[in-house]
């Protein structure tokens, strides 16, 4: 029998045992050695060769990831380990480390109930080492920490004994005060999920070098740190590896430190899930039970050219087999399971059943997307998966022969229903189509996937920043909105919101899908005042809609049409046609025709978007543009050349410090003047620079710019020249 059959064996004995079960993520910053740990632990659990882990990158399968070294698909395995006498089942989700793939991992730390966070010994906690533990934290994933990378101390940097200590408890500070902000506001978290060297909820280690140790390890093995710094100095890498192999203590450190399903669905089921706590189902997914009824959600889809859409993600409730019928939320009838499997790395092998608290990877599901709540009955769905980040970079996308298409059109459909990060808007009259997505690197690599495992030659047109539009302060008093017909009257004005609201809504604290309790208490938790919040007519972005109305006749029936118009003004703002965020709109007044036939969608619709954008005038609206936070991390000699490419990026220098023996600087600078960055900063720094960017919002654009970027936008969109009315304080 192969030796891959054998640990499937394995693996369906233990899935009806969630005591045994754990689900984890592996979480870093770029480059800090996520895949190569992977390797180890694959190797570990014999399931790929001890010789050529940590360079063979298994769970890298596509070749673009193997071309450029990096993770850029959140990639499944399921492997077996021995731990204490029992065999225990991991289902591992390794992720990417770099900002523009992101979203896979907000969606995998749906699917597991720990996160092991690798952390480079060197370069210490970065900025996606913060966002990655903030990903896992709110979906109430309990992280544990691996210090990769503590041969560079020992054979680089020559470090003795007391800098390594404190080099690797700066290391833990640096990660616990990151735990402490993000989980002491967070009232379901009530044990202390801070990491720590005694309680073996740290590992230190190299990756590369197979080698491995924690607390428990040192006293399983009676190895200590002196006898680790010999035997590294001494060259004795292999000797290392043979008496505290890596992926024993990693494993032994999982299946110890990290909850089972049974212990962790109690409490995540309430933070992701907003349906009756009452109910049978949600006792039967708080309990894991086999037998209820299958809760299955949806958190990767991927392409297998053989099966077709493979929709992977985790087990809630009941027990997935062929043949099932299941609802897929959002979507009208149902979809038969084809097949039922489990992931290997790159391939996926069948099984008969898989039982609530595993990760599954099922065919058939073909009205699914990453974020679907699929279940044997008709839920409430799960909460969708909330990106820490957004689009922020647009490309255009046209297919060299026209003939390609229709293949072109079905793939970014496709595109679009694996990766939610990615916005689509497809332009079928122009055969234009515009992908945006989290930043250059994000829509090379989509653009690129397209060419190569599509076979469409395709043109794409220079990258384009995306902008939003933001009131300044509020509207004198209400502005009116006439309907063509001037039948119809409607009094709205506008004022901004408080950017602690604005957050709120982006990190979907709030939502029109709460229950209004729950809306209302967390808008005023937010800075809304009580008034207000009881009145929330409609949230449709980062923006409000208060319906400030008494006992308008016909209103009921025609608010879904202000609510169209309304959406309209926003998606296009007044200034350049980029959507609107940070407006707070509330309708006072409104006057409308007795006779349906006269406030129809041609009446209703013009007539609030028209006072919409004109409330919008008299708020001084203005563009913001995208920012990114950089740090750039080079030797001492070209400090001043870094530092350069900030300002000259019309950027801004906000600190610089020694690190070991490179100096650190770090800054903000617009997303629009990144483009091109990398080439300019190799060559600026004679290829010694190593940087990276992290998404930071929206700011306002300097006032002498706004005229001229705007001027470019709408000439881009094919919109009028001149400015409208009442535009005069640009």
């Amino acid at each position: 029998m192969g030796r891959r059959k054998k640990i499937v064996q394995q693996c369906e004995r233990l899935m009806d045992n969630p005591e045994q079960i754990r689900n984890i993520a592996i979480a870093a910053h770029v480059d800090h050695g996520k895949t190569t740990l992977t390797d180890n632990l694959l190797a570990g659990a014999g399931m790929i060769s001890e010789d050529t882990a940590g360079e063979q990158l298994a769970m890298d399968t596509e070749e673009d990831e193997q071309e450029r070294g990096i993770t850029i698909d959140a990639a499944n395995v399921s492997m077996t380990h021995e731990y204490e006498d029992e065999a225990h089942l991991i289902n591992l989700i390794d992720t990417p480390g770099h900002v523009d793939f992101g979203g896979d991992v907000t969606r995998a730390m749906r699917a597991v109930d720990g996160a092991l966070v690798v952390v480079d010994a060197v370069e210490g906690a970065m900025p996606q080492t913060e966002t990655v533990l903030r990903q896992a934290l709110r979906e109430g994933v309990k992280p544990t920490l691996f210090i990769n990378k503590v041969d560079r101390l020992i054979s680089e940097l020559q470090e003795g004994p007391e800098e390594m200590q404190e080099r690797l408890l700066g290391v833990i500070r640096d990660v616990n005060e990151l735990i402490r902000g993000m989980t002491e506001e967070m009232d379901d978290i009530t044990e202390d999920w801070t990491v720590s060297v005694e309680e073996g909820t740290v590992g230190f280690g190299s990756a590369l070098y197979k080698w491995g140790v924690s607390m428990p390890s040192m006293q399983r093995t009676g190895m200590d740190f002196g006898d680790i710094m010999d035997l590294e100095r001494s060259d004795s890498r292999q000797e290392l590896h043979e008496r505290t192999p890596l992926s024993d203590v990693v494993l032994d450190m999982v299946c110890e430190h990290f909850p089972n399903p049974l212990d962790a669905q109690p409490h995540r089921i309430p933070r992701v899930w907003r349906g009756d706590p009452e109910s049978e189902l949600a006792g039967t997914m708080r309990e894991v039970d086999p037998e209820g009824e299958v809760v299955f959600m949806v958190t990767d889809i991927s392409m297998d050219p053989h099966a077709g859409e493979i929709a992977t993600g985790r087990v809630f409730s009941g027990t997935l087999e062929e043949g099932q019928e299941l609802y897929v939320s959002g979507t009208a009838g149902k979809n038969r399971l084809q097949s039922v499997g489990l992931f290997m790395g790159d391939e996926r092998e069948e099984v008969d059943r898989v039982p609530a608290g595993n990760v599954a990877a099922v065919v058939g599901l073909d009205d699914a997307i990453a974020g679907s709540t699929v279940s044997s009955v008709e839920m409430t769905p799960f909460e969708s998966v909330e990106h820490i980040s957004e689009p922020v970079i647009t490309k255009a996308v046209e297919a060299k022969n026209m003939d390609d298409l229709p293949k072109l059109i079905e793939t970014l459909r496709q595109v679009s229903k694996e990766d939610p990060t990615i916005q689509i808007e497809i332009n079928e009259d122009t055969g234009e189509h515009l992908i945006s997505g989290q930043g250059e690197l994000h829509l090379e690599v989509i653009t690129q996937r397209i060419e190569r495992n599509q076979g469409i030659p395709v043109d794409t047109g220079e990258p384009i920043v995306v902008f939003r539009e933001a009131p300044q302060q509020p509207t004198a008093g209400e502005v009116e909105g006439i309907s063509p017909n001037r039948h119809n009257r409607f009094y709205i004005s506008v004022e901004p919101l408080d950017q602690d609201i604005i957050d709120a809504l982006k990190m979907g604290e709030v939502s029109m899908d709460m229950p209004e309790l729950e809306r209302r208490e967390a808008l005023q938790e937010a800075g809304l005042d009580k008034d207000t919040s009881q009145n929330v007519e409609e949230i449709h972005g980062a923006n409000i809609f208060i319906d400030d109305t008494k006992g308008i006749q016909h209103l009921n029936e025609t608010m879904e049409l202000v609510i169209e118009g309304l959406e309209d003004a926003l998606d296009e703002g007044p200034l350049a046609g980029e959507p609107v965020e940070g407006a707070l709109l509330r309708l006072h007044d409104a006057r409308l025709h007795e006779d349906t036939i006269h406030r129809g969608p041609a009446q209703v619709i013009p007539a609030v978007r028209n006072a919409v954008h004109r409330a919008l005038i008299h708020t001084e609206i203005r563009l913001l543009e995208p920012i990114q936070e950089v740090r750039i991390d080079v030797p001492n000699e070209h400090m001043g050349a870094a530092s350069g490419e900030i300002q000259g990026r019309r950027g801004r220098v906000d600190d610089m410090y020694q690190e070991g023996d490179l100096m650190v600087v770090e800054g903000i600078a617009p997303v629009e003047e990144m483009i091109g960055f990398s080439s300019d900063i190799r060559s600026a720094t004679e290829g010694r620079a190593s940087w990276n960017t992290e998404n930071a919002g929206f700011r306002v654009l300097a006032d002498n710019l706004q005229r001229d970027i705007i001027g470019q936008i709408r000439e881009r969109k094919g919109m009028k020249e001149e400015l409208p009315e009442g535009v005069d304080y640009i």
